[in-house]
């Protein structure tokens, strides 16, 4: 009985994830890099492209990341071979703390005192609950999903909006370009957790900001591109938007001349919203991997016309 092999190529911590694969898979051979042999399986996050000539055997490819904008693009990607997202891996707890630190932040208008303490401005704000700042989720899967639960949880009013209908337990589902409208209308919190698609791309456009309630704030942890920049800046310098906490940009590293690094109502962070936790992700490739040995079907297979 033949060996299975198994292709670990990532941009970094290639050794560790191999590790933690391998004791997962006891009875595989795990490589890791580029020069590895012809494999069953490929783990990927930021492969070089000549890659794929020397793996004319793959059965499945998985993503270390949520997001596989980055491999659909990439012109050399096998298109017979299933391409499988990352779903979860320890990321949405992390995604839910970041969206809930900008809305605690907006509720309690720390960002105004923050302004106060650099003019010594000694002015107390005013009590406001919960239900009284409604939060926008634009993305309603498994990360966007795990989003939305827990900001209403907690108390907030939700709104979330996804492609085609969901329906999530304290959370008003919307769907459709009506859908998305009526979100933008009512949300004085905006959070990003789509996937990065044609018809995602630049959603977020000079039209839709201005449907946004003036003063909203806007999180973006899923992929930069989902905002037009200079759009973004200008409500902004405008006061329409009143802050935006941006994780993901177009050109990572942010370079050092962008505008965003020195805007007063922007906080940046740098792609850390969610990142995939080595152990979580290698159980669940593991998992995925001895179910596709035996025949059974798995989730998270990525449809290439939709983008996720």
């Amino acid at each position: 009985m033949r060996v299975m092999d198994v292709l670990v190529c990532t941009s970094k911590d290639q050794t560790a994830w191999r590790d933690a694969l391998a004791a997962r898979l006891p009875a595989a051979r795990v490589h890791a890099g580029p020069d590895a042999p012809p494999c069953d399986y490929a783990v990927l996050w930021k492969p070089p492209g000549d890659l794929f000539a020397h793996q004319p055997r793959l059965k499945a490819m998985f993503s270390l990341g949520a997001g596989v904008n980055g491999l659909l693009a990439m012109q050399e990607l096998p298109r017979d071979v299933p391409l499988v997202r990352m779903e979860g891996a320890g990321m949405g707890p992390q995604m839910v703390e970041y969206a809930l630190h900008a809305a605690l932040r907006e509720l309690r208008g720390f960002g105004g005192y923050a302004d106060a303490q650099a003019a010594a401005c000694w002015n107390p704000g005013h009590a406001r609950a919960r239900r009284d700042l409604t939060v926008g989720v634009l993305g309603l899967g498994v990360l966007g999903g795990a989003v939305a639960c827990a900001l209403a949880d907690f108390g907030f009013d939700v709104v979330g909006w996804s492609r085609t209908p969901r329906t999530l337990e304290g959370v008003d589902c919307l769907h459709g370009n009506d859908g998305l409208d009526a979100v933008l209308g009512r949300s004085r919190l905006l959070v990003m957790c789509l996937p990065l698609t044609p018809d995602t791309d630049t959603l977020l456009d000079a039209t839709r900001l201005a449907r946004l309630p003036a003063g909203a704030a806007i999180v973006n942890i899923a992929r930069g591109e989902l905002i037009d920049d200079a759009a973004l800046l200008t409500a902004l310098d405008a006061g329409h938007i009143g802050a935006a906490y941006l994780d993901v940009f177009r050109d990572e590293p942010l370079p050092p001349s962008h505008p965003y690094w020195r805007h007063p109502r922007v906080i940046v962070t740098p792609h850390i919203a969610a990142l995939t936790d080595v152990h979580a992700a290698c159980d669940q490739v593991a998992d995925k991997i001895r179910c596709l040995e035996a025949g059974l079907p798995i989730s998270g297979v990525v449809e290439r016309d939709r983008g996720y």
